[in-house]
């Protein structure tokens, strides 16, 4: 972006947290981080909170993250009452993100009556997925009746990735095979081909994939309808337990939901959680190489993938089959003796050099990615 961009809102409502950032050229001016998403009564103060203590910003747009928009908003968006009525439809298919982002639009909007306000989908990097990694094995009827499909996830955190990762590797991003993986409280893997996804884990909803902080990612759903038979779970006790009981916290007896936590624990559960998750996520990593011709780089992003190299060394250490090396070093630019050293702002390779296939980390950046595609949606 160049030099006179104007200042945008990024508003990113997870399904327990609230981030604001208000960015303007490729510069973070100022941020607002809250462990907990507000609720309807309290957005429109949030914003205006943050807005009240940076006056006088030349404010132009306000971009929003949308998780899931369905088949509704498929890029970004301008918003208007329609686009809004349509995304509701959709509200259903992430319950614990998309309801906390509308109920932050509408407040936004009645805050900034007079800026637009856009919708920045987490979808719409994976749009383009062809049909055989798209389409579900699912009756014909179904598919077309409800719109079962595979829509993929974190897109806004995969296009900054790929950008990035065509920076550190000195070739345009339109020319590389590389696979992404993005590990937070929510997880998925993606394989990129010449600039495209051609493939990832999470599908219809992000419950689907690799495990997650608390969410489940895939299980056998032979073993979910048994579950709803017999009077065993009802339907509310189900989605329950695999959105808020399940993934990391559920593996370790409820200890935590949190990597680093799970690290410094002794536990054996604690254990086992992170070797189901290491597992799983090298697995997801190995089936979407199998969308590439080669592999370029293994990128890893989100906040596991870019401050756990404990994690990193482990997914890494299963993957030997496809020319990945053990990282040579904990951060970009220091050995691997020396992580108090580490430059935590740093994105780089933590592959030795020469290593045949890369690894690269990213450190996450949404909020650059959403004001940038806010104002792609206004040009």
């Amino acid at each position: 972006m160049g030099t006179t961009d104007p200042a945008v809102l990024t508003v990113n409502a997870g399904s327990s947290s609230l981030q604001l950032h208000l960015v303007r050229d490729g510069e973070v001016l100022r941020t607002e981080h809250s462990e907990r998403s507000p609720d309807p009564g309290t957005a429109e103060r949030a914003i205006s909170d943050f807005l009240d203590a940076a006056p006088d910003t030349g404010l132009a747009a306000v971009g929003h993250r949308l998780v899931h928009g369905g088949e509704a908003v498929r890029e970004p968006t301008v918003v208007d009452d329609g686009v809004l009525e349509a995304v509701r439809e959709y509200a259903d298919l992430a319950p614990l993100h998309v309801p906390p982002a509308l109920a932050l639009v509408e407040a936004a909007r009645r805050r900034l009556p007079g800026v637009p306000h856009v919708l920045c989908p987490d979808t719409a990097f994976h749009a383009g997925l062809p049909d055989a990694a798209a389409t579900y094995a699912l009756p014909a009827e179904w598919r077309s009746r409800y719109g079962l499909r595979r829509y993929g996830f974190h897109g806004l955190s995969y296009t900054w990735a790929l950008g990035r990762a065509a920076e550190l590797l000195g070739r345009p991003a339109g020319t590389l095979q590389v696979v992404l993986a993005h590990l937070g409280g929510g997880s998925s893997v993606c394989a990129v081909r010449e600039g495209r996804s051609v493939d990832t884990s999470m599908g219809f909803t992000p419950l689907e994939g690799v495990p997650m902080s608390k969410r489940s990612g895939s299980v056998d759903p032979g073993m979910l309808l048994w579950l709803l038979s017999g009077s065993r779970l009802t339907l509310d006790e189900l989605r329950d337990g695999l959105e808020h009981g399940s993934g990391l916290l559920g593996l370790s007896n409820g200890k935590s939901g949190d990597t680093r936590e799970l690290i410094a624990s002794g536990d054996p559960a604690a254990a086992l959680a992170l070797e189901v998750f290491e597992h799983r996520v090298s697995r997801e990593i190995a089936a979407a190489a199998t969308s590439l011709d080669r592999l370029d780089a293994l990128v890893f992003t989100g906040e596991i993938g870019w401050d756990q190299p404990e994690v990193r060394e482990a997914v890494c250490r299963r993957l030997s089959l496809l020319g990945v090396e053990l990282p040579a070093r904990t951060a970009p630019g220091v050995g691997a003796d020396a992580a108090s050293d580490a430059d935590t702002d740093a994105d780089g390779a933590v592959s030795a050099p020469g290593a045949s296939v890369p690894v690269l980390v990213v450190r996450p950046r949404e909020e650059l990615q959403l004001a940038r595609d806010t104002l792609g949606a206004l040009d």
